[in-house]
C-alpha cells in the first residue's frame, strides 16, 4: 500500500478550528516508517468539474462563499485541488494492482453544491467519477460518523454507483436518515458501540458485494472513536482493525480518503485501521 501525502496540506488553518493541521501531521509522524509515502499532487479543475459546477467551483477559487464551519482562508482553492488530487492518486495507485490511501486535508464528503462542514470540494467524488467516466463500477462505502450528503448528492441515481454510508443520526448535516435508490443509508443511534456497528457494516458490506462493483472508495472517517469530540458513536480503539479486515474480506480493489477524525488519537485509530485492511498487525 502507498499513502499519498504532502506537508502543505499543514499550511492552512484557523485558530481553534478542530479541522486543525495536527490531524493529518500527527499521523504522518506515526505512519511515515511504516508505509511508503508518495507526494500528493493536485488535481486539474477540470477534474473537479466532473462533479461541481463552475459556479462552485469559481467560489471557491475567489473566496466568494460562507460557512461557518468552512472558512474562506488564503489559498484553499490550492490546498482543495491538492487533497483532490491525492485522492485520484489512491485510486489510480489501486487500479494498477496496488492500494492507495489518501492522507490529505480538507475532506470532502459534505461538498456537492457549495462548501461545508469542513469540506471544499468532495475528493473520493471527484476520483470515483474518474473511474465511472472509464466505465467502470464503483461502490462508495463511507464510514466517517457524519453523513456523506455531499457525495449522496453527487451520485444519487447513477447507475454506476453504489453509495453506503454509516452514521450517526441524528447529527449534522440532519440527513442520511433512509436510503434513496442507489444510496443505501444506515442511520445509527448515539452509543452504539463496537458490536452492533460491526454487525450493521458486515450488513452493509452484503449490500456492495451483491453490487458487484469494479473498485471500492471508502471514505475513511474516524470521528466515530469514543473519544471523538463531535460524535458518540463510541468505537473503541479495537474496532478499528476489525473495520478493515471486513473491507478487506471483500477482496475487491479498494481506495480509502480520509475524511474526519478529531481525537488525539486519530493517528492510532488509522493505523489499526490500514493494519486491519491490510491483513498485518504492528507492534506500537
Amino acid at each position: 500500500m502507498r499513502i499519498f501525502y504532502s506537508p502543505r496540506c499543514q499550511e492552512y488553518w484557523l485558530p481553534g478550528h478542530p479541522e486543525a493541521p495536527g490531524r493529518t501531521l500527527r499521523c504522518y509522524e506515526l505512519l511515515k516508517s511504516r508505509y511508503p509515502f508518495a507526494e500528493a499532487k493536485g488535481c486539474s479543475e477540470e477534474d473537479v468539474l466532473q462533479v461541481h459546477s463552475p459556479k462552485h467551483v469559481q467560489r471557491v477559487r475567489e473566496r466568494q462563499f460562507y460557512d461557518p464551519d468552512t472558512p474562506a482562508l488564503q489559498d484553499v482553492y490550492r490546498y482543495a485541488l491538492l487533497a483532490a488530487g491525492a485522492a485520484i492518486q489512491a485510486m489510480e495507485e489501486t487500479r494498477q494492482g496496488g492500494a492507495g490511501f489518501s492522507l490529505m486535508r480538507p475532506p470532502g464528503h459534505h461538498s456537492s453544491g457549495q462548501p461545508k462542514g469542513f469540506c471544499y470540494f468532495n475528493n473520493i467524488g471527484v476520483a470515483a467519477a474518474r473511474a465511472v467516466r472509464r466505465g467502470e463500477r464503483v461502490a462508495i462505502l463511507d464510514i466517517d460518523g457524519h453523513h456523506g450528503d455531499g457525495t449522496e448528492a453527487l451520485f444519487l441515481r447513477n447507475d454506476h454507483v453504489l453509495y453506503v454510508s454509516l452514521h450517526q443520526y441524528p447529527a449534522y448535516p440532519g440527513t442520511g436518515a433512509r436510503s434513496i435508490d442507489n444510496c443505501l443509508n444506515y442511520p445509527l443511534a448515539p452509543g452504539i458501540g463496537d458490536l452492533a456497528y460491526l454487525t450493521e457494516l458486515e450488513n452493509s458490506l452484503r449490500q456492495i458485494q451483491t453490487f458487484k462493483p469494479d473498485l471500492l472508495a471508502i471514505s475513511a472517517g474516524f470521528d466515530t472513536y469514543q473519544k471523538d469530540p463531535l460524535l458518540h458513536l463510541d468505537l473503541s480503539l479495537e474496532a478499528y482493525p476489525e473495520i478493515g479486515s471486513q473491507i478487506r474480506s471483500l477482496n475487491l480493489p479498494t481506495f480509502a480518503v480520509l475524511e474526519g477524525g478529531y481525537s488525539p488519537d486519530l493517528p492510532r485509530c488509522v493505523d489499526s485501521f490500514l493494519q486491519g485492511w491490510q491483513g498485518t498487525r504492528m507492534p506500537e
